[in-house]
């Protein structure tokens, strides 16, 4: 079933939508799924072992406290995460490897691109509430994302 957030807003009002400033890199434009949190500062070290775990066709929302400066996601782990089934990741944050991961059957949304990688020291938290973009994203809820946007609901809706 295609996902259109105009449209689950329509149906679904009580939905969550994320405030503008995302931008769609991935080679799936349109995506969702129950949500996997993973909060991290310049350092991916969580969602590289998480995207070599099975997805299930759930989405990582990544909280990389809306860093600048390095890239949480590049063209192998995005490759990993796809390979593994995840439906996508939602990055507050950056990635790299862009043309790749244009190509590759994944969902990626992020704020922007950069061509530095993360230092990976082990740091960071799975499964924690975040906030980013106006709305807390919490584990076991759902997420929705397509060129329009992004939405969250503490339910599984029907799309399509």
């Amino acid at each position: 079933m295609p996902i259109v957030t105009p449209d689950l807003c329509d149906d679904y009002p009580e939905v969550n939508v994320v405030d503008p400033g995302f931008r769609n890199f991935g080679g799936v434009d349109a995506f969702g799924g129950e949500i996997v949190t993973v909060k991290c500062f310049e350092d991916n070290s969580v969602v590289k072992e998480q995207v070599a775990k099975p997805g299930e066709g759930k989405v990582m929302v990544v909280d990389g406290g809306g860093s600048m400066r390095a890239a949480l996601l590049g063209d192998m782990l995005a490759e990993k995460a796809a390979s593994n089934g995840w439906a996508g990741l939602i990055i507050y944050g950056c990635i790299r490897d862009v043309d790749v991961i244009g190509q590759t059957k994944l969902g990626v949304q992020a704020l922007g691109t950069h061509p530095r990688k993360t230092d990976k020291r082990g740091i960071g938290d799975l499964n924690v509430p975040v906030t980013f973009g106006g709305v807390t994203f919490r584990p076991g809820h759902y997420v929705y994302a397509d060129n329009n946007g992004i939405v969250v609901s503490e339910k599984a809706l029907k799309t399509g």
